[in-house]
C-alpha cells in the first residue's frame, strides 16, 4: 500500500491500565512488531497508527497509550474523548493491577462514549508460572461488566493481533449497526483518502503538555 492509500474509516482505540502491565509493548507489538525489554514508563501520552484489512475494508486504527501512573492521570482523562474502543490491560502475574480494573472501567465510562468496545486483556502470559490472576476469575468479571477477555503475551507476540483485530471488528458492528450515534460518530465518520506521511503504515507522536 502506498502513502496515497484510502481507508473507510478511522477507529480510535485506548490502552488503559495500572503503570507496567505492558500497554507500551502490547502497542508497539501490533503496530511495529517490536519489543523493548527496556521499556520505561510512559509519560503522558502516545499514539502509533496501524492500517489493517477486516471483512474487506481498510481500517485505520489509531492507538493511544495512555500513562498508567496516577499523577498523569488529569492529562491523559481528555484522550478517553472520541475514543470507540479501550484495552483494559492488567498483568496477570501482579493481582493488584487486576483488581484496580473496575476503577479503570469507571474512569472510561465516565469519559468515553457508552457504547464504546472494552476488551478486559491480561498480558505477561509468558509469565505463567507467575500468576497470580486465575484466567476463569477474569473472564467471569469481563462477561459481568459486557467485556470482551484475551489474555496476550506482548513478549512472545501471543493473541496480540487477535486482541486488536477483534476490538476493532466488534467496533465496525456497532458502526455498522448505528449502534454509535452521538459523542463518538466524528471519530469514526468516513476519512477521505488522504496523501502524504500522515497516512503512513506507522506514525508515532507524543505527546506530554499539561491539557
Amino acid at each position: 500500500m502506498g502513502s496515497d492509500e484510502a481507508y473507510n474509516f478511522v477507529f480510535k482505540v485506548v490502552l488503559i491500565g495500572e503503570s507496567g502491565v505492558g500497554k507500551s509493548n502490547l502497542l508497539s507489538r501490533f503496530t511495529k512488531n517490536e519489543f523493548n525489554h527496556d521499556s520505561r514508563t510512559t509519560i503522558g501520552v502516545e499514539f502509533s497508527t496501524r492500517t489493517v484489512q477486516l471483512n474487506g475494508l481498510t481500517i485505520k486504527a489509531q492507538i493511544w497509550d495512555t500513562a498508567g501512573l496516577e499523577r498523569y492521570r488529569a492529562i491523559t482523562s481528555a484522550y478517553y474523548r472520541g475514543a470507540v474502543g479501550a484495552l483494559l490491560v492488567y498483568d496477570i502475574s501482579k493481582h493488584l493491577t487486576y483488581e484496580s480494573a473496575e476503577r479503570w472501567l469507571k474512569e472510561l465510562y465516565d469519559h468515553a462514549d457508552p457504547h464504546i468496545v472494552v476488551m478486559l486483556v491480561g498480558n505477561k502470559t509468558d509469565l505463567s508460572a507467575e500468576r497470580s490472576v486465575p484466567s476463569e476469575d477474569a473472564k467471569d468479571f469481563a462477561e459481568k461488566n459486557g467485556l470482551l477477555f484475551m489474555e496476550t503475551s506482548a513478549l512472545e507476540s501471543v493473541n496480540v493481533e487477535a486482541a486488536f483485530n477483534t476490538v476493532l471488528t466488534e467496533i465496525h458492528k456497532k458502526v455498522s449497526s448505528k449502534e454509535v450515534t452521538r459523542g463518538s460518530i466524528n471519530a469514526v465518520t468516513l476519512s477521505q483518502p488522504k496523501a502524504g506521511a500522515d497516512d503512513a503504515q506507522e506514525e508515532k507522536k507524543a505527546c506530554c503538555k499539561n491539557l
